[in-house]
């Protein structure tokens, strides 16, 4: 069993930055960031393996990193400039054996989430 709860959410306006915290009892093969917003499906942000390897959803990636800290077992987003869609509940995932990384079904383990709303 993985315990994970995210913190760090919030109001920005946008332009501006926040960065998520996920403190986690251990960590599993693939680490990972959902976001949801309702009436849609979650959609998968960014994801680190093991070794380090990160991978980034298209509409992130060079605003956006993902980072572990392997004493504190504790995962994190990095959220620069913000966008209004970038508005979500953001949830931290853990996964095991990992084929595709955008598949929410693949990942047993989840936080309860973190709201992050980004206004004009």
């Amino acid at each position: 069993q993985v315990e994970l709860e995210e913190s760090g959410g919030g109001s920005v306006q946008a332009g501006g930055s926040l960065r998520l915290s996920c403190a986690a009892s251990t960590y599993t093969d693939c680490m990972a960031w959902f976001r949801q917003v309702p009436g849609k499906e979650r959609e998968r942000v960014a994801t680190i393996k093991n070794d380090g390897t990160t991978n980034y959803a298209d509409s992130v990636k060079g605003r956006f990193t993902i980072s572990k800290d392997n004493v504190v077992t504790t995962l994190y987003l990095q959220m620069n400039s913000l966008k209004i869609e970038d508005t979500a509940m953001y949830y931290c995932a853990a996964g095991h054996y990992v084929s595709e990384f955008s598949d929410y079904r693949q990942y047993p383990y989840w936080g309860q989430g973190t709201q992050v709303t980004v206004s004009s």
